[in-house]
């Protein structure tokens, strides 16, 4: 018996498939604008100022805690999971990956909102992090069961998806992702063999997932005088070109260049760097030397590094650490976001409750008045932290 012919219906059937696979796997249905390709080149890694800006920090796999965050922030609403954040622009800072069962939730969420976000005027924007990047190289020592059993998960959907294409001779051949990955992993339990081979399918560079989900975000991005980057940012990173190693990830991530980046795999890689985010007695002096490499860059925004006081700052407000280790993976901390206003002139951490960690330890910014700045950590200025429950 032949295979159907689907006249004239092949984009539809496919989108089809596509949607039935995405709500499977995810929960969600993701607009049709939310394409499984990426582009050739990214935008350029400068962004305009924002009337409202939001950094998020690391999520690592815990779902409910990024509703937390998303909502706390103003950007969504809770209940709906849509995007109710008007223009606001938002960035996660990376990390999505690993640590948690929730990986992919995770990125098919921000994928929607994306979308939705563009739609009202906003953005949302993820960066890739060391953990993105690991992931794409093949090194899982971070990722859990619940992780591995969330991608086996998918295998069997998008297989599914596969074979449902294939019955239609009008699509065009499907490639198959899981072609020439091994089966069998020597030296791991049997029980996770079938979620490595998934995972390894969905994130190596060309990888469905990784190419959907990845290899589109920046690694480095400047938002007005704000700029972002997972890990840290040094002198060589700079001159070397912010766009240029976006554009050197990207290329990895979506057409498999078998040279992997080095700004991203070095020993003090942007993903990978913690100068600026451990401790609090930072080099401030190469850090304003590095920012003075950026035009109007006032201040980097990280995460990588787990602050267990919450969100804060250092080197005079030009050091902003916002990873609060919130996933119940590494740390189980209180969800908090940073909102940057008035053209980058006014901030407040944003928390989700109090608990005895913070107890007494308000953190506060206050409007510099003479140099437009912002003043850090200061104690007895005016309390501008805001408690919400989300």
């Amino acid at each position: 018996m032949e295979a159907p012919t689907c006249a004239n219906l092949p984009h539809s059937l496919s989108a089809f498939i596509d949607a039935f696979v995405d709500f499977s796997v995810s929960g969600l249905f993701l607009p049709s604008s939310a394409t499984a390709t990426a582009s050739p080149s990214l935008p350029p890694a400068r962004l305009p100022p924002a009337s409202r800006l939001v950094a998020i920090g690391d999520l690592h796999g815990d779902f409910q805690k990024s509703i937390q965050s998303l909502s706390l922030a103003g950007l969504i609403d809770p209940a709906s999971l849509r995007w109710v954040g008007g223009s606001s622009v938002a960035v996660q800072v990376g990390d999505v990956l690993d640590r948690g069962g929730d990986e992919l939730r995770i990125l098919y969420l921000i994928r929607r909102l994306q979308t939705e976000a563009e739609m009202s005027g906003g953005r949302l924007l993820m960066l890739n992090g060391n953990h993105e990047t690991m992931n794409v190289a093949r090194s899982f020592r971070y990722v859990t069961p619940a992780g591995l059993e969330e991608f086996r998960n998918w295998a069997t959907w998008y297989r599914t998806g596969l074979a449902m294409k294939r019955l239609c001779l009008d699509l065009p051949p499907q490639r198959d992702p899981f072609k020439g990955v091994p089966k069998s992993f020597p030296g791991i339990k049997p029980e996770y063999w079938e979620g490595f081979h998934a995972r390894i399918a969905a994130l190596r560079p060309t990888g469905p997932i990784t190419t959907r989900f990845l290899s589109s975000n920046h690694t480095i991005l400047v938002v007005g005088n704000s700029v972002f980057v997972h890990g840290g940012l040094l002198q060589k990173h700079v001159e070397y070109g912010l766009d240029r190693i976006n554009q050197d990830v990207r290329n990895w991530m979506a057409t498999n260049e078998p040279k992997q980046p080095m700004f991203v795999f070095e020993r003090d890689a942007v993903v990978w760097l913690r100068a600026f985010s451990d401790g609090f007695n930072c080099d401030c002096t190469k850090l304003e030397e590095v920012l003075g490499l950026i035009p109007g860059a006032r201040r980097l925004i990280m995460g990588h590094t787990i602050q267990t006081e919450g969100i804060n700052a250092v080197c005079g407000d030009q050091a902003v650490r916002v990873d609060v280790g919130l996933s119940k993976g590494c740390g189980d901390g209180v969800p908090e976001v940073l909102e940057i206003t008035e053209g980058g002139r006014d901030a407040r951490i944003l928390t989700a409750s109090w608990n005895r960690v913070y107890e007494g330890k308000k953190r506060a910014w206050e409007r510099e008045k003479d140099v437009g700045g912002l003043a850090w950590l200061v104690r007895d200025s005016v309390v501008k932290e805001v408690e919400t429950k989300a």
